[in-house]
């Protein structure tokens, strides 16, 4: 049995707008489990009057959400670290693994996890996978309790980190339907954002927990059990405060069309370069550390142990948004161009660098490097509509671009996410193969070299297809 509750004829007609506007204010009605009937942000009376504040409750609470998720997609990339210290029998090839799982896992879940929201609903959604992360931090706290643990089960544990990295893709596509066109890009940039930042308050925090008070041993259960009490929260906030639109719809004829634009796969490359170096770069910075400057690697805070690894994510979340905003100004392939150059020089720097033996020249560079990632992967994410858009324009068949690119917005986004294993992976295998990461490095420039030019013989060339628009 349905209970609709609607506005008072009284409260709607208060709120409608004058004479002639083109805003109707149509009014909204509930039913029970918080779904939300009649929703359509593109209605300005109804956005006015409760629109907005319902999408901005409902946003606020995703962040919040995805924030964790970052954090535990990340909690293996600073614990891996620290198992071989706390007695843990793992080579650098095992722990590299630990490190890069968490991403293949994670950018695998995106792509169903998009098409998840209209399925259950963005507030029970936002309640199921917030609970799903009460299983890595579980399994990672009774893992690393015990130094016996064998190395398969570890990377059990490790893999179920992934279930982190898939919120992106579900908080992103709730967060869509919530906000009208005019406001979609600013509050999917703040609820990526909030998310990436995840990233970097675990590498912050996670080595002071499980160092504070632990003499000296490491309290490396805490690492996960952390984070559970805030897991709770975001399930109760979601299950209180949150929304279900009813019409939330998946929209798989609009991904199997964009499956199907060559772009879509152009890129997903560039943002493999863009936002997998970032994602990569974040998960292995404590590793890189801890191997090419030990004593570097912590720093004690009182009774507690402090890493500067966070700083990189930290840098590369908080310049992303400047990607998009310079993208606006100058256009993305530009922005795109101009960051795949800054990362191709800050990583060749890395290399002609590290034999001087110096921690704040590397510690440095690679801030640079993920200042770059950051602003590439802002001015990627941006191009992507303006691509769609324009290949409408060019190919004159624009009845389903908006699909198509909102669709490419989600696969894009976890197909890049893919470059956090790749990277990880690439360093393990230089190390491997050499002893050292130079090989990998310089691996990584000639990526760089790449994705520019595919960049601007694409997008930016003055005899491409694409050179009438601002890409």
């Amino acid at each position: 049995m349905t209970d609709t509750v609607t506005e008072s004829p009284t409260q709607a007609t208060s709120t409608l707008p004058a004479s002639g506007s083109s805003m109707t204010g149509a009014a909204l009605s509930r039913r029970p489990g918080r779904w939300i009937d009649g929703w359509n942000p593109e209605d300005e009376g109804q956005w006015d009057r409760e629109g907005r504040a319902i999408a901005r409750r409902n946003l606020g609470w995703s962040i919040f959400a995805e924030f964790l998720g970052f954090v535990v997609w990340q909690l293996w990339s600073i614990v891996a670290v620290t198992l071989p210290a706390a007695g843990f029998d793992l080579d650098t090839g095992q722990v590299f693994w630990l490190i890069s799982i968490p991403s293949l896992v994670g950018a695998t879940l995106r792509i169903p996890y998009s098409f998840l929201v209209p399925k259950f609903g963005g507030r029970n959604w936002t309640i199921i996978s917030a609970g799903l992360l009460l299983v890595p931090t579980t399994a990672l706290a009774i893992c690393v309790s015990n130094p016996e643990t064998p190395f398969p089960v570890l990377l059990g544990a490790a893999a179920l980190a992934g279930f982190g990295g898939g919120n992106f893709a579900s908080s992103m596509s709730n967060i869509t339907f919530f906000y009208p066109a005019k406001e979609k890009g600013w509050a999917l940039g703040l609820n990526a954002a909030g998310g990436n930042i995840g990233a970097a308050v675990a590498q912050l925090v996670v080595p002071i927990a499980i160092t504070i008070g632990a003499g000296v041993a490491l309290n490396l259960p805490v690492a996960g059990l952390l984070w559970i009490p805030l897991i709770l929260v975001a399930m109760f906030g979601a299950w209180k405060y949150m929304d279900n639109l009813s019409n939330a719809k998946a929209d798989f004829a609009g991904s199997a069309a964009a499956l199907r634009e060559p772009h879509l796969w152009v890129l997903a490359v560039l943002y493999i370069g863009t936002f997998g170096s970032f994602i990569g770069f974040a998960s292995v910075f404590p590793k890189l550390i801890a191997d090419q400057f030990p004593t570097f690697s912590t720093f004690a805070v009182g009774g507690a142990s402090l890493s500067l690894a966070f700083l990189g994510a930290l840098v590369g979340s908080l310049s992303r948004p400047y990607g998009g905003r310079l993208a606006d100004r100058f256009g993305g392939a530009n922005v795109t161009m101009a960051a795949f150059a800054s990362m191709g020089l800050v990583t060749l720097a890395v290399i002609l660098t590290l034999p001087l033996g110096n921690f704040w020249v590397f510690l440095g560079c690679f801030l640079l490097l993920f200042a770059s990632a950051g602003i590439g992967n802002g001015s990627t994410y941006r191009m992507i509509p303006a691509v769609f858009s324009a290949r409408a324009g060019i190919d004159g068949h624009g009845v389903s671009t908006q699909r198509k690119a909102a669709a490419a917005l989600g696969l894009i986004s976890a197909i890049g996410a893919f470059g956090g294993f790749l990277i990880p992976q690439a360093l393990n295998l230089s190390f491997q193969s050499t002893g050292g990461y130079d090989g990998a490095f310089v691996v990584f420039v000639a990526v760089y070299v790449f994705l520019l030019a595919l960049t601007w013989a694409v997008y930016a060339r003055r005899s491409s297809r694409f050179a009438e628009h601002r890409i």
